[in-house]
């Protein structure tokens, strides 16, 4: 019986997979990663983005819950969407210019009820040279 399922779990991910839907996003995009404490507080990320790259970041920690997150000022040269309790940043193909943007997230810490501001700064990786210098 336990085969079954494992079989139609791997059928499900064969499709998604198959269906050009999985994104290609670094893991280790957000460099610098304060902690957030939902007590109308300010916080500031870093993050580093090859050109035309994605980065997928939750926003949740282990003891909050997220009620709401929202764009206060968005990027002005990548693009942003806000994705359930975290957020999807696509830098452009070409540019080699840092960038920002700024979410308000609401929820709940533990008990109490509020709101934080993130300010993210987007910072540009160097792409490695395709031809070696000798």
């Amino acid at each position: 019986m336990r085969a079954r399922p494992l079989l139609l779990s791997g059928v499900a991910v064969a499709a998604f997979a198959a269906s050009g839907l999985a994104a290609q996003a670094s893991p280790l995009c957000i460099k610098e990663r304060t902690p957030f404490a939902l007590s109308h507080d300010t916080v500031k990320w870093t993050m580093s983005i090859a050109p035309g790259a994605e980065c997928i970041q939750g926003l949740r920690w282990s003891y909050m819950q997220i009620f709401n997150v929202s764009v206060v000022s968005g990027p002005s040269r990548g693009q942003l969407a806000v994705v359930g309790s975290g957020f999807r940043y696509s830098a452009e193909n070409q540019t080699r210019s840092p960038d920002k943007f700024t979410l308000l997230i609401s929820g709940k810490n533990r008990h109490d009820a509020g709101t934080s501001t993130l300010e993210v700064e987007v910072n540009p990786q160097e792409l490695a040279s395709r031809h070696p210098v000798e």
